[in-house]
Order: structure tokens, then C-alpha cells, then sequence
């Protein structure tokens, strides 16, 4: 079954009681038992719902993976993943990533005895560096927020394979329609659902994939456990968004394709951050791992002064001033003061988190309208 049949169809039967297309929204706490034990396989929500179990379903034939699972947000999602970990275990993250992943690294989990590098990873030489009889976690997210740099993910499978080392992939960014992380290798599919999954701006999720049953056994555990679940009415919102994930994503690709050459050949701006253009230092590399390039773009103002970031953002007519990324509609950020004002100042500005920095998720709107907004915040 390819990608577009997956998205509509996997996961998803008509009800058995009715013959409804759409999954019902499941909006019960408990289920009756004909007997203590004796049940239809569901007993509590917490542990199980029928709307959530359609999405995990669906979201893990989207990765190409046996076993998914929702949670009420992205963190939570990534916070289970590091509790997978114990005390004394030792993480390798890159250096350029979400800043509420760095703060839950240095902020939540260091104090419980895990310790963390930050490294580049796009130089996989950097990552076999620090590897030592600790490690037990790589954490990739590529392309990365908000630099848009691209990690090879063979690559650090390869060498973390050798060391017996798992491998998750931050794959928000790309989305499971560009990019497989399970199929070249990586032990974790990660996703903030709030993204691209949902697409419209209107669900709060996070989701992982794996393809190994002992350790989507003790993923489950933990999901069960801490029970950082999403609602059965998010789930379903879910479901309906990502029926629309191919033909979204294809729209988003094109527009930022677009917006990035736009922003090249516009004076005021420094350097763009898009891996579909050819001078980006691991194009040939995104080039491989994707099957296009995705709707994210960054760039820099000739001055680097927060004031002229500032001036810009508050130009902007279509684009919209807003934390998120990967509604149908365009949003415009500024990482030093939103989505990495949790980093300090001196590491954000050594991946190049500078106070000119301006990160933009393209949307589907009309390409023309969008251009037309960038020409006109900047000339101003």
C-alpha cells in the first residue's frame, strides 16, 4: 500500500456497529467487562482507547513501523523516550535543536543523573568523538530547528550500531511523507503531532514509532504508567488532518522552494537556511534521505540587531506572529525570543540562533501572496 492509500485507509475500519467511514470519537473513561478480565480488549483509557489505538495504528504505517504511540504532546512523547534511560546513562544529542528539548534535557532529566553532550551532527566525526562505555542514546532531529541543518541518519545508525547504541530521530520537521528514519535504521520515529501530522493548527500531540517489540513493550509501560495521554477528540482530529498529510506537504515543499530562492536574491537578507538549495552545506545528503525538502526556511538580516527582526515580524501581513509550525497557514517566529529563549545566549548564538534569526513555516496559501508578503516587510 503506498503513502496516500496509508494516510486515508491504515488503521481505520468502518465502525462494526454502524458502518461509519469515520473512526468514532470514543469519549468514554472505562468500558464494561462480561467478567474480571473478560473484555472486548479495552478496560480504561488511560491504558487503551479505540480512537487513539486508530491513530497509533495509522501514524506507525506512516513510518513504515509495527508500533505507535500517542501522547498528549511532543515533550511528552520525548519524555518517555529518556525514561527509558537510567542513572549514569549518557546522551548525544546535536547541537541545533528544539529549544524545549534542550530545556526538558538540561533542565528535567540532568538533575536524575543523565548526562548530555550537544555536539554539531551533520560531521558524523563529531558524534564517535564522545561516544564512550555510557552512552546509550543518539538523539537526532534533522533538518533541525531552526537552522534547518541535515544530519545523515545511516551514518550515525552505522556508528551507533557498532557500539550498541539506540538511534531516535526528531523526524517533526520532515514528516513520515519525506522522510523514514525506521527505514534507514533508527530505533525511534519521534513526532510532535502538533506539526505536520495534524496539520491545522488545532491539536496538541506527540507520537513514537518503533519497530522493536521489547522496547515498544516498555514504551507502553511507560505511556500506561505516567499516563501522558491525548483526548479520543484529538485523536479523531488527528485522523481527519492526516488524510490530507501528501497532498499538504507537497504544497508546503513547493512554497518554501519558492520563498527561499525569493529570499536569496533579496538585499537586506544574510544567509538563508533551506536544504533544497543547492549551496546548503548537506544538500546532497537531504537530497538522499528525502523525498523533497520540506516547508521549513530560516534566514538572517544583513544587520543583526534583534530591533530590525522586530521590525520585520511586525510588517508581516499573511505571515502570522505565532509559536508552531506546520498549519496550512504561514506562520513567522523569532527562535532567540520564542522557541530557544530557553537556551543561553552564547550556545544558541554558536549554532547560529542570532538575534536576526527569523524562522518561517511556509503554508499552502497562494506562493505569489507569500513572496509579495516577504518584499513588503523587508523593504520596509
Amino acid at each position: 500500500m503506498k503513502f496516500a492509500t496509508k494516510a486515508i485507509h491504515a488503521g481505520q475500519e468502518p465502525d462494526s456497529a454502524t458502518g461509519a467511514i469515520m473512526t468514532p470519537i470514543y469519549q468514554t473513561s472505562t468500558y464494561v467487562q462480561a467478567a474480571p478480565g473478560k473484555h472486548l480488549g479495552f478496560e480504561y483509557s488511560r491504558t487503551h482507547n479505540p480512537t487513539r489505538k486508530a491513530l497509533e495504528n495509522n501514524i506507525a504505517a506512516l513510518e513504515n513501523g509495527k508500533y505507535g504511540l500517542c501522547f498528549g504532546s511532543g515533550m511528552a512523547a520525548e519524555d518517555a523516550v529518556i525514561k527509558l534511560l537510567e542513572p549514569g546513562d549518557e546522551v548525544i544529542s546535536t547541537n541545533d535543536l528544539y529549544g524545549g528539548t534542550y530545556r526538558m534535557f538540561t533542565k528535567i532529566f540532568a538533575k536524575y543523573g543523565i548526562k548530555f553532550h550537544f555536539t554539531p551532527m551533520s560531521d558524523v566525526e563529531n558524534v564517535k568523538k564522545l561516544i564512550n562505555a555510557h552512552t546509550r542514546l543518539i538523539w537526532v532531529e534533522t533538518p533541525t530547528n531552526p537552522m534547518l541543518n541535515i544530519i545523515d541518519i545511516e551514518a550515525i545508525v552505522s556508528l551507533a550500531k557498532k557500539n550498541n547504541i539506540r538511534v531516535a530521530v526528531d523526524n517533526t520537521f520532515a514528516s513520515p511523507y519525506l522522510q523514514l528514519p525506521l527505514n534507514l535504521g533508527a530505533d525511534i520515529a519521534v513526532h510532535s503531532v502538533t506539526k505536520y501530522l495534524g496539520g491545522h493548527s488545532d491539536v496538541v500531540m506527540g507520537a513514537l514509532v518503533c519497530n522493536d517489540g521489547s522496547l515498544a513493550e516498555q514504551l507502553y509501560f511507560i505511556q500506561n504508567s505516567c499516563g501522558g495521554v491525548p483526548s479520543p477528540h484529538d485523536c479523531f482530529l488527528v485522523l481527519r488532518g492526516i488524510k490530507t498529510l501528501h497532498v499538504r506537504m507537497e504544497r508546503h515543499c513547493d512554497n518554501a522552494k519558492k520563498v527561499a530562492e525569493y529570499l536569496v536574491s533579496h538585499p537586506a537578507v544574510g544567509k538563508v537556511n533551506y536544504p533544497g538549495l543547492k549551496e546548503h552545506p548537506n544538500h546532497a545528503v537531504a537530497k538522499k534521505q528525502m523525498k523533497d525538502f520540506g516547508g521549513m526556511v530560516s534566514f538572517t538580516l544583513k544587520e543583526n540587531k534583534i530591533e530590525k527582526a522586530v521590525k520585520v515580524l511586525s510588517k508581516f501581513k499573511i505571515f502570522s506572529l505565532a509559536e508552531s509550525l506546520g498549519g496550512v497557514e504561514s506562520l513567522c517566529g523569532h527562535p532567540a525570543t520564542m522557541t530557544h529563549a530557553s537556551i543561553p545566549k552564547e550556545e544558541r548564538e554558536k549554532t547560529g540562533v542570532v538575534d536576526s534569526l527569523i524562522r518561517l513555516s511556509v503554508g499552502i496559501e497562494d506562493a505569489d501572496d507569500l513572496t509579495d508578503d516577504l518584499k513588503q516587510a523587508l523593504n520596509q
